[in-house]
């Protein structure tokens, strides 16, 4: 490949938007949410032709797509192709994720460029002894916000001039789902798995629920299973205490309401526990505590946060999910010959 500084188009669909990015090597030239139709899915043409206009006269080096819920696997940059795609199709989890690579692989055909995922929400690193949830019908799974996990922990190593993969760190992703996760020298050993809430309580989801409670409200026949997946995942958490899971509302709300700041403390009490068991895995020998994503930019959630965990290491503060940047970046080192991407 050309030594030269590549075109990268990012693709990384969100639950109502597809999030764009043009970068000259790892320098942003432009983004944009473009809103999703509402049936996305049955109409991938539409989005497709979204994001060529997005692309413009300008064709692209490479497409990097942020990688949906495959098959479990080790981090890293991945080719997408047809076995790829076929696993998404019959992906058990539904999520917005899965309809990046479908995008990026319709285009790069069109355009005879490469596309790859970086990092995928299935990324698995977890080490055995944290696998059995208390029951052989039971497993724990790794599926958490892996790409912004990986590049803000890249991004804090090298803002104290160190290496990942010679740090341990608690990584704390902070958005409409937290996953919290034990990186021990690049790798991340124990993680709760976000996507079904595990964990605390976040604002659209309800975290990890009392097991007899659960299973007792499951029979009493009020709720149907998909209305019970959706009180799990989607209408939980601070939206079902509050009827909003927009913390810009509810903090403006926490003055005149009492009510509202409690339940906002208790989703950060609840991340600060997880946190802790984190440092456990990490045998309390633990760099620093990173807290990321779009909650990150709430200083009352980071001030919060931080009284409660700096006990276990400095805290750093990186807001926003920096995900198309990370694909970027990842796409960046395939092109200058530095990573070498992973056939799926």
């Amino acid at each position: 490949m050309s030594r030269g500084e590549p075109l990268i188009l990012c693709i990384n669909p969100g639950s109502t938007s597809v999030k764009l990015g043009l970068f000259r090597g790892t320098d942003p030239l432009r983004t944009e949410n473009i809103t999703r139709p509402e049936n996305a899915s049955a109409d991938l043409t539409a989005e497709i032709n979204a994001v060529r206009a997005f692309a413009g006269t300008e064709k692209p080096d490479m497409i990097m797509a942020r990688g949906g819920l495959i098959k479990p696997i080790p981090s890293g940059v991945y080719r997408i192709n047809p076995l790829m795609l076929n696993d998404l199709e019959r992906s058990p989890y539904r999520h917005a994720s899965n309809l990046a690579a479908p995008i990026a692989y319709r285009l790069a055909g069109d355009w005879d460029i490469p596309a790859y995922i970086a990092d995928p929400v299935t990324t698995d690193e977890m080490a055995d002894i944290a696998r059995p949830a208390g029951h052989p019908l039971f497993e724990r799974k790794s599926i958490f916000h892996a790409l912004n996990h990986k590049a803000t922990a890249r991004k804090y190593a090298d803002s104290v001039g160190r290496n990942y993969e010679d740090l341990n760190l608690i990584v704390i992703h902070l958005g409409g789902g937290i996953s919290i996760g034990a990186h021990h020298r690049g790798r991340v050993i124990d993680v709760n798995q976000a996507l079904d809430g595990e964990g605390p309580f976040t604002p659209q989801r309800s975290g990890t629920l009392p097991a007899g409670d659960l299973v007792r409200l499951a029979f009493s026949e009020q709720y149907s299973k998909e209305e019970m997946l959706r009180m799990i995942t989607g209408k939980g958490g601070l939206w079902a205490y509050t009827g909003t899971s927009d913390m810009r509302v509810l903090e403006k709300r926490m003055s005149r309401e009492p009510e509202i700041r409690k339940v906002i403390d208790a989703m950060l009490y609840q991340t600060a526990k997880y946190a802790g068991e984190m440092a456990v895995a990490l045998h309390g020998n633990v760099d620093a505590v990173i807290l990321t994503g779009g909650l990150a930019f709430s200083e009352y959630v980071t001030q919060t946060l931080t009284g409660w965990l700096d006990w276990i290491a400095p805290v750093a503060v990186f807001p926003g999910e920096n995900e198309l940047a990370a694909l970027a970046y990842n796409g960046w080192l395939v092109w200058k010959g530095r990573l070498t991407p992973k056939e799926y």
